[in-house]
């Protein structure tokens, strides 16, 4: 991991988690404006509601010192998605969530990135707990917190603009997690 002040920026293998830039806004506003991705994130949104997010969110690093991290292809730069987490005190906790262009879909970057994120908040914020939600019926969703060893705790009803539906409540905290990348660790790599 490299940071300035700020502005963290997380590398995986074959990832690039960084804060967003202006330069994102293409790819995230399209990202936004596709309705499959976004059956499951509050519903579509116009390049101006997009832009309007976007700014918003540039408080939220400054006063967390984290949000939403703009996701990368490491080797072309590209952006796929966002992963990340964040901070609603309408909420019922800090969440980690995520979310990758169509494209993108089935190649495991879900899970890599939001295990970065997830060392990155337990590790560097020393967040005790994270949560996730999602739809009942969003089974890519799911399987990823069941990657990431997340359990689920229960239903929940979110603030606009996702109170369009009940939502599963999955939850790990900073101990199960640590636990868990111990185990992962420990276990020989091949050469």
């Amino acid at each position: 991991m490299t940071e300035t002040r700020l502005r963290p920026t997380l590398v995986t293998p074959r990832l690039i988690l960084r804060p967003p830039i202006i330069d994102d806004m293409p790819a995230w506003s399209a990202y936004c404006a596709d309705p499959e991705v976004m059956r499951n994130n509050g519903g579509v949104k116009s390049r101006e509601r997009v832009f309007t997010d976007f700014r918003n969110s540039i408080p939220l690093w400054r006063q967390h010192g984290v949000h939403i991290f703009s996701v990368l292809l490491r080797e072309t730069g590209e952006w796929i998605g966002r992963v990340g987490p964040g901070w609603n005190p309408a909420w019922p906790g800090r969440e980690l969530g995520w979310g990758l262009a169509s494209r993108y879909w089935g190649r495991g970057y879900a899970t890599e990135a939001a295990t970065a994120c997830l060392d990155f908040v337990f590790d560097r914020l020393a967040w005790e707990e994270v949560i996730h939600t999602f739809k009942p019926d969003h089974a890519v969703s799911r399987a990823v917190a069941l990657r990431l060893g997340s359990m689920r705790r229960g239903e929940v009803n979110l603030p606009p603009p996702f109170d369009d539906g009940v939502r599963e409540l999955w939850c790990q905290t900073r101990d199960d997690w640590l636990r868990r990348r111990m185990r992962l660790d420990a276990v020989p790599q091949p050469a």
